[in-house]
């Protein structure tokens, strides 16, 4: 199965949606495709089409899932990653008014760049990609929020022992 992720933009994303479509219809993709669309209203007889759906449905679907193609926003990017599932991301961009600026752009290459996924700029390459993604060896994402939350606490600590001290 392939999960499509679009987001819950306030934009709709017909493109990717439009692509996945066709290269269903093309039978370049031979799989179950399942779409959280958001306000992206698209009927379509070949993909599943949900708007929203809860989060445990959401959870399965990424679990379930062998491809994730994304919209390039950071949390459905890291849940994928975490999920360890090989990874498509298709930014939004500015120039088909899909968001207001090309920051998903920017987060897709940078992904990219660390190995951790592949990224359809435009539609045109979206085939070769799919071709690609079967052999593709995703790096194994670490975060680091584990340090980032250890710095918080110790920021906040000495915050707190401070204000403790000041306390006449």
């Amino acid at each position: 199965m392939i999960f499509v992720i679009l987001g819950t933009q306030d934009k709709p994303f017909f493109r990717l949606v439009k692509e996945i479509e066709k290269q269903v219809i093309e039978k370049k993709i031979n799989e179950e495709v399942v779409v959280q669309a958001g306000i992206t209203e698209y009927k379509s007889k070949y993909i599943k089409m949900a708007n929203f759906m809860p989060m445990d449905e959401f959870e399965k679907n990424i679990n379930d899932a062998r491809i994730i193609i994304t919209h390039a926003g950071v949390g459905s990017i890291i849940t994928a990653l975490k999920a360890n599932k090989k990874i498509i991301a298709v930014p939004r961009l500015k120039k088909y008014g899909e968001h207001v600026n090309d920051h998903q752009l920017q987060i897709a290459n940078t992904f990219e760049n660390a190995g951790y996924l592949l990224v359809v700029n435009d539609t045109d390459n979206f085939e070769n990609v799919l071709k690609r993604i079967e052999d593709f060896k995703p790096d194994v994402f670490i975060t680091n929020q584990d340090k980032f939350v250890n710095r918080l606490e110790n920021r906040i600590d000495k915050y707190l022992n401070k204000k403790v001290r000041e306390i006449p």
